[in-house]
């Protein structure tokens, strides 16, 4: 049976996501307390590093907001596209930093599956990155991170969290949808 704090932090990240997905700023307030709570829970079933994201992810909560509010002359940031070499270089830093930080997991801590664990945390801040400047390859983004979350997720009997990110994974499928087609609109 789900904890009352699995299951808050679940309601918080699914309502923080859809918003997201509809392209809404109220996304970062709604996230905010999510990933508060998604902390304590992380931290409770040794993963680390999703801890770490959890804190990565209040700061760029915080940032998010105000750059969708007020992009970079004041007006609201449009959705656009990430340019393919910037993208392929972020992908193979995060692919690095994910050995590394597994690496350092492994060793030093009594973490649950480091790597993986920051796999999900490395693809997530690069995610996170790409929503706040709300560039449509996020949910390429969120699709992986979610990939991999959901078991992982499960083999810690989180089974609502690892629920609750299947969720998510079809948000994204979502996101990408209704995010493709507003940039088109944007563009025509």
């Amino acid at each position: 049976m789900p904890s009352s704090l699995e299951i808050f932090a679940n309601l918080f990240y699914l309502v923080s996501v859809v918003l997201a997905a509809r392209n809404s700023v109220h996304t970062w307030a709604v996230g905010l307390v999510g990933c508060v709570l998604f902390g304590w829970l992380f931290f409770s079933v040794q993963l680390y590093a999703d801890v770490t994201l959890q804190a990565f992810f209040i700061a760029t909560s915080l940032l998010g907001w105000w750059s969708w509010m007020r992009g970079r002359q004041g007006e609201a940031l449009p959705i656009s596209r990430a340019s393919t070499a910037g993208l392929g270089l972020a992908l193979l830093l995060a692919v690095v930093v994910a050995g590394a930080y597994g690496a350092l997991l492994h060793h030093f801590t009594d973490a649950y599956a480091p790597f993986i664990d920051s796999l999900v945390l490395t693809f997530s801040v690069l995610a996170q990155l790409l929503l706040m400047r709300r560039k449509l390859e996020t949910w390429y983004g969120w699709l992986l991170v979610n990939t991999l979350a959901v078991p992982l997720f499960a083999s810690r009997e989180l089974y609502l969290t690892a629920f609750i990110y299947l969720l998510f994974w079809c948000n994204a499928w979502y996101g990408l949808y209704r995010w493709r087609r507003e940039l088109n609109a944007q563009t025509a």
